[in-house]
């Protein structure tokens, strides 16, 4: 998977996928701790949201996004 847009968009396999992988996130997290090294994050939102924002870019931090490599809209 590419890109998500809609959860109404994947089938109930991939939704138990991705549930599967969040959960062996959450288990191991040092398994992948530096996943997103050397790689361009964005966060997108159509309203403004403190709380939304800086709990995305907590999490993006923990997967090794570097501090500058954020975009927001």
């Amino acid at each position: 998977m590419k890109h998500l847009i809609d959860i109404k968009d994947l089938s109930v396999n991939e939704i138990n996928e991705l549930i599967e992988v969040a959960n062996d996130i959450i288990a191991n997290p040092e398994k992948y701790s530096h996943k997103c090294d050397c790689k361009k994050l964005a966060t997108l939102f159509f309203e403004p949201s403190t709380r939304t924002r800086l709990s995305f870019e907590a999490a993006m931090m923990e997967l090794g996004r570097k501090c500058n490599w954020i975009f927001r809209s």
